[in-house]
Parts: C-alpha cells; structure tokens; sequence
C-alpha cells in the first residue's frame, strides 16, 4: 500500500509552487484531482501541456475540468470538497472569496478538510493583492544581493528557489496539520507565500543580520563564512572543495603534501581563513591545477575533504551515484511508452513512492470523478453540453 493512498488531495494549482506542494502527494500514492478550466488551449506559463515541465510538475494526477465561474461548477467543487482530505491553491487571495471557494466557506461543506493556500505575499497585509513572481520574491528576499560576484550586482538564482520553497513549505504544513487532525478532528487553512519562504530560506544569512547586524554581501563561488569552500582551478576543469575546520583543513594541506599551508598563521582559524581568502584561495589554486579534476576529487575524498565535479545537467544523471540514487525514472505514458522525469528526493524503507503516470489530455477523468461523487450520466452530459466540464 501507497503511504498516502488514503488521502484525496484537490488541486487547484497553476504554474510552479502550487504543483510543487501537490506533487509531493501525488508521489506517495494520494487521489491527487487537478482541477482545470474546460476547452483549455493545453498552454501554461510554464510552457505546453505536454512539455517536459508540466509533465514533471503534474505526474500522477487525475484530471477534471470545472468551471469554477459558473455555480454549478462551484457545487460541484463543493461536492467534491466534501469527499477530500486537502484542497491546495494559490489564486491571488481575492479571487477564491469572489469565486466562493474560500476556506471558510468550504469548512463548512467538511469541517476535516486542510485548506492550503499559496500566495506570493501572504493572505492578508499590505501587499496581500500584489501578483506574486519568484524573481520578485528572491529579490525582496534578500537572495539577489548574495548571490553572484563582488560587486557585480544583483543575480537571480539559476532555479525558482522561491518559488520550490513555497511549494514545499507548504506540504509540510499540509503534513502537519493531518497530523494534528488526528488527534483534534478538524481541519485547518494552512498558508504559505513566496516572500516568507523565500526569507526563511535565507538562513544563516538572515541569522547574521538579525542577531549580529551584519549585511551579508555577495561571495561569488566562496562560502559567505567558512573557508576554504569555493571552486577551484584544475588541469582540465574546475572542482568543488570544502576544506573548512581546522582537521580537514590540515587534511586537505597533507594530501597537497604542503604542511606549511595549515600551519600558516593568516589561515590558523576560521575567522582568519575567511578574512584572507583570496590568498587562500590562491594557494590552494597553485595545487589543484597540478591535477585532472577526476584524480584530484580521488585523492582528496580519500584524504577525507569533501569535494566533487561541477556537472552541467547532461553530465548530473551520468554519475555512477545519481543514477544509483534513480533521480532519473522512468513514467509511463497514457497513450503507451515512458517517459524519464526527475525522481523524488526522498527515499522511504518500506513504502516509496511510485510513478504511474505523466499528464494526460485534460478532463480525462471526468466521467469516473463525477460518478463517484453521485452524477448520473444524464448529469454529467448536461454538465458537458453547458462548458461547466
């Protein structure tokens, strides 16, 4: 058995944080129902339907189209609210008041239900109708001014950081709310948005400004603190090492066969090591373009100092590890033959996750969905023949 096969999830997502939430479900095994508009043109802001991204974003998932601007396509919603457990969405947060769609009012069609609602800046506060865009949220963040070179200006990170982020903070509170309901028998609105993520994530770089007033700046390809971690110079590419801490510091030094780089005082601690980096960095580049990146990464790993290849992704499913780790699956197709879709990062003992499918022609569903819910045929071909499916 599936470990999520006995819950039902609907979702009302578009585009990347809210699928990346419902994904997280759909992997597991729950009766994830995504719920599109009827007539579609098969285009999304991320691209075509049958893309290789909204292929990845929306495997595993039934499909049913709904016209949520029409009431009976709202009472269906509501019907189908009353069979789940999570309904995910994230409309700018007027629209699912103006739709009746909100978490209040479909409580009270299932007082059990989790309510999640994704938004760019929050539910409420002065910025609760602003459309909500990853970049925008990594720069308000704080992400831009750390990222990149010195003094190159502000960089955008090369994924939607903000955007994953939301969509997993998210899930987690959906997790944690099942299991809270549990216990009490209730559900609750769980919310997550873009901008709140996107600071969490900032992490220690946050920390360092709140507690000690520091403005962390941008590093390039350095550690913002701990060094020596930065890439390196080889004879026939560029390495990652992170040398950081005294022993693998001196770690690193021995397998160089160069004892005076550990016992050079500018480099004697952290703080040291930090604050004359770019002579480190020098020194240890002296080193490391003596070898192939292949026979340097053997030669440090063996010594113990973390290290690794710098892949472009055609090189990443390559690797002996990432395809020991089967990052890369194959997914069956509807129409027949398979698909290969990134895998899950999560790995589970005794119930993983599987892929059944990737997406198929939108509405597929529909005629099983609504049976299962109570509509007759003759229902269900009205609801056709009026564009409410």
């Amino acid at each position: 058995m599936e470990a999520l096969s006995h819950l039902r999830v609907i979702d009302l997502t578009r585009v990347r944080a809210g699928p990346t939430c419902v994904k997280q479900f759909a992997d597991w095994g729950a009766d994830v129902i995504k719920i599109e508009m009827p007539a579609e043109s098969g285009e999304d802001i991320l691209g075509p339907r049958q893309g290789s991204d909204f292929h990845n974003l929306h495997r595993n998932k039934r499909s049913l189209t709904l016209n949520l601007k029409d009431a009976r396509g709202v009472e269906v919603l509501k019907r189908l609210a009353k069979t789940a457990d999570v309904l995910v969405e994230n409309y700018r947060p007027d629209v699912k008041h103006k739709l009746g769609i909100d978490y209040a009012t479909l409580e009270k069609e299932n007082p059990k239900l989790i309510y999640a609602s994704i938004s760019g800046f929050g539910e409420d506060g002065p910025y609760r109708d602003r459309a909500g865009f990853d970049q925008v949220a990594q720069g308000m963040g704080g992400l831009m001014w750390v990222t990149g070179l010195p003094g190159q200006g502000p960089v955008r990170a090369g994924i939607p950081v903000a955007d994953l982020s939301a969509g997993l903070f998210a899930a987690l509170g959906i997790m944690i709310a099942l299991q809270e309901r549990s216990r009490s028998g209730k559900g609750q609105w769980v919310q997550s948005s873009l901008l709140s993520s996107m600071i969490a994530m900032m992490d220690f770089q946050a920390a360092r400004w709140l507690v000690e007033g520091e403005v962390p700046g941008q590093a390039g390809n350095d550690h913002p603190t701990s060094m020596p971690t930065s890439v390196y110079p080889t004879a026939d590419g560029f390495v990652n090492i992170a040398a950081t801490g005294n022993p693998i510091f001196a770690r690193m030094a021995d397998a160089f066969d160069d004892p005076a780089l550990a016992k050079n005082p500018d480099y004697a601690n952290a703080k040291l090591r930090s604050k004359n980096r770019v002579a480190l960095n020098e020194g240890i580049a002296v080193h490391t373009r003596r070898f192939k990146s292949a026979v340097l990464i053997d030669l440090l790993a063996k010594a113990g100092v973390p290290c690794g290849p710098i892949y472009k992704l055609d090189q990443v499913f390559d690797d002996e590890q990432v395809r020991h780790l089967g990052m890369a699956l194959p997914v069956p197709r509807p129409e027949g033959g398979e698909m290969t879709l990134v895998g899950p990062a999560i790995k589970l003992s005794r119930t993983p996750a599987k892929m059944k499918r990737t997406v198929g022609v939108a509405g597929e569903h529909n005629d099983e969905i609504l049976r299962g819910l109570g509509y007759s045929d003759a229902e269900i071909a009205a609801l056709r023949s009026a564009h409410v499916i």
